[in-house]
């Protein structure tokens, strides 16, 4: 394990360890069972009074408290009430997606000569990992705490042939919330044949709290001078496209609903993020929410960032009796290009024996004032 726990909690419910005032906090507690495995719920909260809950089903981010200026509490994703929900959602609420994130064309790829088919879940291509893909996987967990920081280790091995990828590969995802109101989101994964691998986190956000309404309001900042245009089925046509003069230009902050309409179907693209990709998490987006004033910034070492507008959410029926229909949330994911087994021009998402892949993502929380 790459990470060593300061303080390891007892793995039976509702242990808790708390200490002084000004550091961490952290609860462990079993929240059910699938297919015979337990799941477990970790509670954490930072000395600011932000608060993460996460499950280890699907390592799904289930809630998310957010203080705004005044001090007041809002959990800022949406989500389900019950692990059966989560079970039988279809939405990726909060969820860790894999092996690979976004869509494949026809769900197949060429890898060294030799053509895989994968299972196809999104009409006639295959979308975030398969019908059984790393958010409907019981992920093994250790936690961590220290004075300024706590958070989980999950683990999982997804074997040779899982959803029709190549390679057993092992996969380790690392939740950290810090004193610094950041959700840090580490990758890791290694394989023992070819493969490929392109890992995300899929937290639906309203900034204004889950059961607020239409984010539509919302301002958006995303820094990225091109984008990838797709087909009617949402898989890149291979161009690369620069956002200037179109409603995808996010290099200076607009609210979102004053262009979504001139974009068929909605936001629902990867952009072209302009940072190095040296390890080194760098400034990707920036979120702002006028009526709370709570804003988010994302950073991440990955080529891309997919903002998906919510436009698919159609009455769904979510957590505290909230009700989630079109454009109630957002997502930033973010990750490498989709489609990218089949567009040799994107960057590679092929993993060898031998590497690794390691990603950084980082959502850190603030309000106008700060």
């Amino acid at each position: 394990m790459l990470v060593l726990p300061a303080i390891l909690l007892s793995c039976g419910g509702n242990q808790k360890q708390q200490i002084a005032e000004n550091v961490m906090e952290l609860t462990k507690e079993i929240y059910g069972e699938v297919e015979g495995k337990q799941v477990f719920r970790f509670t954490i909260r930072n000395s600011n009074n932000m608060a993460v809950e996460l499950i280890t089903y699907g390592g799904i981010v289930a809630h998310l408290w957010v203080p705004d200026a005044a001090g007041n509490v809002a959990d800022v994703v949406a989500g389900y009430d019950s692990l059966a929900e989560y079970v039988a959602g279809t939405s990726y609420f909060g969820s860790l997606v894999g092996r690979y994130a976004n869509r494949i064309a026809r769900g197949n790829f060429t890898l060294e000569g030799k053509m895989y088919q994968l299972a196809r879940n999104n009409d006639a291509n295959h979308l975030h990992g398969g019908v059984a893909g790393f958010n409907k996987k019981v992920w093994q967990a250790e936690d961590f705490i220290f004075p300024d920081s706590a958070g989980i280790v999950l683990t999982l091995t997804s074997p040779d042939g899982d959803q029709g990828y190549p390679g057993n590969l092992q996969v380790q995802v690392t939740y950290t919330l810090t004193n610094r109101n950041e959700l840090k989101i580490d990758y890791l994964a290694t394989t023992d044949a070819p493969t490929i691998v392109n890992l995300t986190h899929h937290s639906y956000f309203n900034l204004d709290g889950h059961n607020s309404g239409s984010i539509l309001n919302h301002k958006l900042q995303i820094n990225g001078e091109a984008y990838l245009p797709v087909d009617q089925t949402l898989i890149p046509t291979g161009e690369i496209k620069p956002v200037e003069g179109t409603p995808m230009d996010f290099r200076q902050p607009h609210v979102i609903g004053d262009r979504i309409a001139e974009v068929p179907g909605g936001y629902d693209h990867t952009w072209v993020l302009k940072t190095s990709h040296d390890s080194i998490p760098q400034l990707a987006a920036r979120l702002w929410a006028p009526q709370s004033g709570r804003m988010l910034e994302v950073y991440t070492d990955q080529p891309g960032i997919q903002f998906y507008a919510g436009n698919m959410l159609d009455n769904i029926k979510g957590k505290q009796d909230a009700v989630y229909n079109q454009h109630d949330a957002l997502c930033l994911e973010t990750q490498h290009f989709p489609d990218s087994p089949n567009h040799p021009e994107f960057p590679t998402v092929v993993l060898k024996p031998g590497e690794k892949f390691v990603s950084h993502t980082v959502y850190r929380f603030f309000n106008e004032e700060d």
